[in-house]
């Protein structure tokens, strides 16, 4: 039997993070979104998206590994909180790659010691140069 192909997951609550999600689906590259509310689950259902976690990051417990293999996992930070909460739920998931996308400056240590293995800052929001991570 042949194994399925991993999705790139993607946690897109921004701008830049949408645009990432366009320029996945124009690549046609499988990518599933995770999400922590209806709006937002609507708002990326709207772009596109078809495959769809959604967590209640307040409840350990709901954190369930997805039917389908995880790869890479792109986090377009909106909260730190927010974000430090998805590095939690998606790295057990994965043995690739996490990264995280960020305009702020919060500290990176505080991504990577949690497990993200790359955090990049973006003053423009321009992440086209991300999607060559995700074909390697």
């Amino acid at each position: 039997m042949e194994q399925e192909q991993p999705y790139i997951l993607v946690s897109a609550p921004n701008k830049p993070g949408e645009a990432f999600i366009r320029q996945l689906k124009f690549g046609s590259i499988p990518f599933a979104v995770i999400v922590n509310n209806k709006a937002e689950q609507a708002r990326l259902q709207e772009l596109g998206a078809e495959r769809i976690v959604m967590v209640d990051t307040n409840e350990e417990n709901t954190w369930l590994v997805p039917e389908w293999p995880v790869g890479k996992v792109f986090l377009f930070e909106n909260s730190l909180a927010l974000c430090c909460r998805y590095i939690r739920i998606c790295r057990p998931w994965t043995s690739e790659p996490l990264y995280v996308i960020t305009q702020s400056n919060h500290p990176r240590l505080i991504y990577k010691g949690l497990g993200a293995n790359y955090v990049i800052h973006t003053n423009s929001g321009e992440v086209s140069f991300l999607i060559h991570s995700a074909h390697e």
